[in-house]
């Protein structure tokens, strides 16, 4: 009898084709870090404008394809290989998030009071600093997050719909097929698993089942280079003519007392479209919420008698808590509903795949028990018994990440976190807070990873408060530090998530690709020392060539970062913004509640809809209404699309990638303006 115990069934043999392409090459490397470049700047100009940060996967995907289709080198690019360049992409340009530069750093240099430090004077990091800071933040997360693959890629399938169109956006521009999450055939025999290894390279095959949408190339590309040299110009035009970035079209007195004008930036508007119009208009409701009801309120109430968009006395500061409350509330509802979802479903499946284990287990020895009494050697009969049928499909050792470098860099990693916190804030940070942030930031990572994977939003603002949360009654109430302590523990938790999560997005994609998990880790590691430098040195610059917080840069999420900080820890809060704080927490909260428990399958969930979600709300309450209002211009764009473009959504996201890089990139060369002292018009 031969008998083949299978506990990992065989994979596809263009997939294991795949996996053998070089992927981790120069050419990749450099470009890989070239586009993650733009995107950093990109991601920094608008992270400290309004906080929105993406990791822009499927622009980076599209520029690498670019880059090499206008070469003589594309003959040679395979898909692989651009989603090695985008994973470098998104290591690089999601560093001013990850770090905390348009955040933790800016809260604490800007904004924490010098006796709220510990040292009785402000703190100031140097570019040494912050580059040893980045270094202790930006690695152990990445290590962590190797195991997770299995479990939420693999095994469970999660759908990650990010990473998932990034792959059907390769796919198409490379016309290759997407390797979808099925079990794959049952081989008969070891012979023919072993002819069937031997197939030499893969052929390229365009399928239209495979194939979600066609793609013009040469239209895509004009469309991609018209709308960032447009995006180019209104950035040039923009800073000569300031007045383009705040149009008073609702009126001299409506712009003057509560800040409604316009900045028609295509940048923002690129934004909108990517985000969707029922993102945005949420965001628009907030920004009504706060900008012409509660912030005009509190100043009619004598709450915030000052300017309306003073942080300290004026309504933009008032609203804020109502803002905080509201994003925290339904982070932190849909967090826990999703967390108890993913640990039910992960048991559930534990048990599920133990139960066919021991079915088949039960029927192996039935059948043994059979040939017994029929008078047959097992080892003169010819049946096959397969075991484990339902164990996930998964890659050869050799190109995965083993799990004694995932131990290693994760004990590594974290002794390095210790080590740099200590360096920078010497004895201010105990040595016992400094773990415990990093042990809260690897659970979290975890529930974050699952959310992600599921409803392709990565909780790490409501990860971040909640660790702040945590650390307020972790952190005694009579410590020097505490609010800055609670800045950092909050920064590592976030940072932890982050990255993670980025990970595991760039890992679902080179799993539909046939991309190698090993040379995805490489880009991993190698896009993140570089963002760890390049970052820091462009927080410095900005800091240098403007004086932040300033008109354009408001740096909100700093603020946000600094006011939850000082709620948790015991400070006051102005008049009524308590009530008003608990009353719109409760609100958002159950609102969250909802949407995250009603079942598709209910008859009222199409409806869900029209519930507004909180963090949008939140940020277009804390936003001025200008950036607002140029993102839902994009949504409404993005809804009628297909009515005035045959070009369908892949299309879309390139015509919006070229405004959001365009303005992004040409940042760079209106901050050289500044430096040099160009004046404005």
């Amino acid at each position: 009898m031969s008998v083949i115990l299978e506990e990992s069934p065989p994979i596809k043999t263009s997939y294991l084709a795949k996996l053998k392409l070089p992927q981790v090459t120069l050419r990749s490397t450099i470009v890989g870090l070239v586009i993650g470049s733009i995107i950093l700047i990109s991601n920094f100009q608008f992270g400290l404008q309004t906080g929105w940060v993406s990791m822009m996967s499927l622009p980076a995907a599209l520029l690498g394809f670019a880059v090499f289709k206008l070469t003589p080198l594309s003959k040679n690019f395979t898909d692989v290989e651009n989603v090695y360049i985008q994973s470098i992409a998104v290591a690089v340009g999601t560093g001013p998030l990850c770090y905390g530069f348009i955040g933790i750093i800016p809260a604490i240099e800007k904004f924490l009071n010098p006796e709220e430090t510990g040292l009785g004077h402000k703190i100031i990091f140097s570019t040494k600093e912050l580059i040893i800071w980045s270094l202790g933040l930006g690695l152990f997360g990445v290590f962590f997050a190797i195991p997770l693959r299995k479990q939420v890629i693999i095994k469970e399938k999660l759908p990650f719909p990010s990473g998932s169109a990034t792959a059907t956006l390769i796919s198409v521009l490379h016309g290759t097929e997407i390797f979808e999450d099925e079990e794959p055939e049952k081989l008969k025999s070891q012979e023919e698993e072993d002819s069937l290894n031997k197939t030499p390279v893969l052929e390229r095959t365009t399928s239209s089942s495979q194939l979600l949408e066609s793609i013009n190339y040469q239209q895509n590309m004009k469309s991609l280079s018209l709308t960032f040299i447009i995006s180019s110009i209104y950035t040039i035009t923009s800073y000569f003519f300031p007045i383009l970035k705040n149009l008073p079209i609702f009126g001299t007195w409506a712009s003057k007392n509560y800040e409604w004008n316009i900045q028609p930036s295509p940048a923002y508007i690129g934004q909108g479209i990517i985000m969707g119009l029922p993102t945005v208009s949420y965001m628009l409701f907030g920004a009504i919420l706060g900008w012409a009801i509660l912030a005009p309120l509190s100043q009619k109430m004598n709450w915030a008698p000052g300017p309306i968009d003073d942080w300290i006395t004026g309504g933009q500061g008032w609203i804020l808590w109502i803002s905080l409350s509201i994003m925290v509330s339904d982070s932190l509802v849909s967090f826990i509903v999703l967390s108890v979802k993913s640990i039910y479903d992960f048991f559930i499946d534990y048990k599920m795949r133990k139960a066919s284990y021991t079915q088949v287990l039960e029927l192996q020895q039935a059948q043994r028990e059979r040939l017994q009494q029929q008078g047959i050697d097992e080892e003169d009969s010819e049946e096959t018994i397969i075991i484990d049928p339902n164990t996930a499909v998964e890659v050869p050792p050799n190109f995965l990440v083993s799990n004694k470098v995932a131990i290693i860099g994760t004990i590594g990693s974290t002794i390095l976190c210790v080590i740099t916190l200590r360096i920078i804030f010497g004895k201010l940070i105990p040595i016992y807070a400094s773990i415990t942030a990093i042990l809260l930031a690897m659970l979290f990572s975890v529930l974050a990873t699952r959310t992600l994977g599921v409803s392709d939003i990565n909780p790490v603002s409501g990860i971040g408060k909640l660790s702040q949360l945590i650390f307020a009654f972790i952190i005694p109430q009579n410590h020097p530090s505490k609010i800055l302590i609670n800045l950092i523990s909050g920064g590592v938790a976030e940072a932890g998530a982050q990255q993670a999560g980025d990970l595991m997005q760039d890992l679902k994609t080179g799993h539909l690709i046939g991309a190698s998990p090993k040379a995805q880790f490489i880009a991993q590691i190698i896009g993140t020392l570089y963002s760890v430098f390049l970052s820091s040195i462009m927080y410095k610059i900005y800091m240098k060539v403007y004086t932040i917080p300033n008109e354009t840069f408001r740096i909100p999420t700093a603020i946000i970062w600094i006011d939850c900080s000082r709620l948790v820890t015991g400070d006051g809060l102005p008049p009524k913004a308590l009530e008003f704080a608990i009353i719109f927490g409760i609100i958002f909260g159950f609102i969250s509640l909802i949407k995250n428990i009603l079942p598709s399958t209910s008859k009222y969930y199409k409806y869900l809809v029209y519930l507004p979600n909180g963090v949008a709300v939140g940020i277009g309450i804390y936003n001025t209404p200008n950036f607002t209002i140029a993102r839902f211009i994009g949504g409404v764009i993005a809804y009628n699309w297909h009515r005035f473009s045959n070009r369908g959504k892949i299309g879309m996201i390139i015509f919006s990638s070229g405004l959001v890089l365009g303005e992004g990139l040409f940042s760079g060369f209106t901050m050289l303006l500044t430096s040099l002292g160009v004046k404005h018009f």
